[in-house]
């Protein structure tokens, strides 16, 4: 094998400037990546959209994949392919993207000697990088999927990396003492499992994937205080999958709404039903934190009629029983809504955005989350939240529901 058998990505991105500490430098030239990635990778079939097509090694893409700064989907539909003629139907586990696992290894601001939980073992890339900068003996690892897990204990044990692996979930505490990092590599929803919390030490640092659940995970820094609480900023983008226990069955949208349900109220609301497709990535968070389990759809009117030019029907639920339309036309507001269920979710989105913008319409580099030592959170804007959860002034909001 050669000397550096990771220079290849490790050269991409140092080129790039997404590697800046050499300790995570010297891992990567030291671990090679595609010792971790299967005979079998999946991407969004070109002919079946919404289904996952597998790549093996013969292939070119497979070959062309491997040396770049992509994430390769290893699994669909938890190792069983549930869609027509073996496609799979969602990606269940993956080998991340390098340079956004480079990013969350510097987010962590590890020194050496740390003893590091992982959460998600993977194909173990991860796992081999940590082992590198901080020895077998600090590294703990956990992987929910029993078949993935064995995998990444082979992959590693053939490059002489012998970690601790646990198979269980890494959302429960593991019973290995106190660590000075935690690391996921699965995104949490709402909030941050109160285990991990409670695993590191205080002045210790939670880096991980969250969201609030409208919109994909970014990354968040979270350093534990000698309360239990942990809080920190938004860092940026981290896309990954959700817990297995957080994840939400794949259904459409009509499975949710019946808008001939005789117990629907029509009425009107001021806010432009569009605002749920605002990308801003501030209001993402924030409205997914203020309208908890909001998902929507929407769809525009026929362009060639022209009663109804740049008109549209969207629609908001909570996949437990309430919904609600809203019918966008570009003259204004107010506009015509038809609602069921117990939550009035047009009136909790209006909320939600007068809330933001009287923030100042943060962007998600404004925003800060606290986790209190029983899951309970909070969204903070430019300051960290400090004393009373529920009664900062900084508060974007607080969770009351727990």
């Amino acid at each position: 094998m050669s000397k550096h058998p990771g220079a290849r990505i490790a050269r991409e991105l140092t080129a790039r400037g997404a590697v800046q500490d050499p300790a995570w430098h010297r891992a990567l030239l030291a671990v090679p990546r595609e010792a971790f990635v299967p005979d079998t990778v999946w991407a969004p079939s070109k002919d079946q959209p919404g289904h996952e097509q597998p790549y093996t090694r013969d292939t070119p893409e497979y070959q062309r994949w491997i040396h770049q700064d992509v994430a390769l989907v290893t699994q669909v539909d938890d190792g069983t392919p549930a869609g027509p003629g073996g496609l799979g139907l969602v990606p269940t586990s993956s080998i991340s993207q390098p340079s956004l696992v480079v990013a969350m290894l510097e987010a962590l601001d590890a020194a050496d000697g740390d003893r590091v939980l992982e959460i998600g073992t993977g194909t173990g890339y991860n796992t081999a990088l940590l082992c590198e900068r901080f020895g077998d003996a600090n590294v703990v690892s956990i992987e929910v999927d029993a078949a993935v897990a064995e995998q990444a204990r082979q992959n590693l044990h053939a490059l002489d990396y012998k970690p601790t692996l646990i198979t269980g979930d890494g959302a429960t505490p593991a019973d290995e003492g106190t660590f000075d990092r935690v690391l996921s590599t699965v995104a949490a929803r709402r909030t941050v499992p109160p285990a991990w919390l409670r695993q590191v030490r205080p002045g210790g640092t939670v880096v991980t994937p969250w969201g609030p659940g409208f919109t994909s995970a970014c990354l968040v820094r979270l350093t534990v205080g000698a309360d239990g609480s942990a809080c920190g900023r938004l860092l940026g983008d981290a896309a990954f999958m959700w817990l297995r226990d957080q994840r939400r069955p794949v259904a459409p949208w009509h499975t949710f709404v019946t808008e001939d349900d005789p117990a629907a109220v029509d009425g009107e609301t001021g806010v432009n039903p569009r605002v749920v497709s605002d990308r801003h990535p501030g209001w993402g968070v924030v409205l997914g934190h203020l309208v908890p389990d909001l998902a929507y759809a929407s769809f525009d009117a026929d362009p060639d009629d022209p009663t109804a030019a740049g008109e549209a029907t969207v629609y908001v639920y909570d996949r437990a029983g309430s919904w609600a339309l809203g019918e966008y036309t570009p003259a204004g507001g107010p506009y015509e809504t038809r609602r069921c269920g117990p939550r009035d979710l047009w009136a909790e989105i209006a909320e939600a955005r007068g809330v933001w913008e009287a923030a100042g319409r943060p962007g998600r580099d404004r925003l800060g989350l606290r986790i209190n030592s029983i899951g309970r959170r909070a969204l903070w804007v430019d300051e960290p939240v400090t004393g009373d959860l529920w009664m900062s002034p900084k508060l974007v909001c607080g969770d009351f529901s727990w």
